[in-house]
This record gives C-alpha cells, structure tokens and sequence, in this order.
C-alpha cells in the first residue's frame, strides 16, 4: 500500500518496456503526478465521437500515407475490445465466397474507451491498424511504418499506455 492508501500500480500495459522505463512509470503513479502530467501534455480530447468521423478521420491519414494499400469497408469504436486483452484497436481482414469471388474487406474497430481521449492518442491507434493494412506482425517494417505516419509513434504509444495505468488506479481522465 502507498501513502494514500492506494496499492502499489499495476504495471501490466508496460510489460514491453524497459525497467528503468518501469520504475519511473511507477514513481509517477505512485507520487499522484500523471493526471498533472497528461493534462499539461495534452489538455482536450479530441471530438471524433460517431462512426462516420472516425471513418473520415482514418481515410484522411490512409489517403495521406497509404494511397495504394486496400481499401477499408469500416472503421467503428467498438464497445466490445476490452484493453485488458492488450487491443487497443483491431485490424480485422474478413474473406467472404461470393459465387465463384472472393471478397476481402479490412475493417478496423478502436476499443469505444478511446472516444474521450486527446487526438494524439487517437492518432496513434488508427496509425498502428493502419500499419497493419501493409505489415501482418510487429516487426521492425510494422514501426518503421508507423514512425512514417506519426514521426513520435514510440513516445505517443508509451504514454497511452502509462495513460491506462493511470486509467486503472484512478479512474478516467478526460
């Protein structure tokens, strides 16, 4: 227990990252410092609430970075990702036989949680479900893809995820 009463943070979402990483998440958990240090980071939400502009706001950063990757039927927030599961969001490639075609479509769906976040943050999702439109796993092409549309991809992920510790021990922010 801490000084407050609180238990000791939940580490989980940066499992990934280094200890000295670690430990310093878990001091600013501990000192109650992260609703200070995200609201100066980053002090509005952004307003893409509905399906449609969170559709449009996708179509916009694929048309800007990845013209010729294939196209999306659907891009929703979807209420049934749960976090825990480590999803922040979902590239989904469906295949369905229409006589004698195959149809694929990629859809990707973004955990509802993140209707009430900043923009940043957002954009670092549909970033990473957009990667996966070209590259399949998180290997070295997947980030290098990432950093191409969102030059602090790495910064932007570890605060989100240090967000979700925060999320966990003290409830929504934003």
């Amino acid at each position: 227990m801490s000084q407050s009463g609180q238990k000791a943070p939940d580490l989980r979402y940066l499992n990934a990252y280094s200890p000295q990483l670690q430990q310093q998440a878990h001091d600013l958990l501990e000192a109650e410092k992260t609703a200070d240090f995200f609201l100066k980071r980053y002090p509005e939400v952004h307003g893409i609430n509905g399906t449609r502009p969170l559709y449009e706001y996708t179509m916009a950063l694929k048309n800007q970075f990845m013209r010729s990757s294939a196209p999306i039927s659907k891009v929703i927030y979807d209420d049934k990702i749960h976090v825990i599961n480590n999803a922040l969001g979902l590239h989904t490639f469906v295949s369905r036989v229409q006589g004698n075609k195959l149809k694929a479509k990629n859809e990707i769906r973004i955990s509802s949680l993140f209707r009430r976040i900043p923009e940043p943050l957002l954009k670092m999702i549909v970033v990473h479900e957009l990667a996966h439109l070209r590259e399949k796993s998180h290997d070295k092409a997947f980030y290098k893809l990432c950093c191409y549309m969102e030059p602090d991809y790495h910064q932007l992920e570890f605060d989100l995820r240090l967000y979700l510790c925060h999320r966990d021990r003290f409830g929504d922010l934003w």
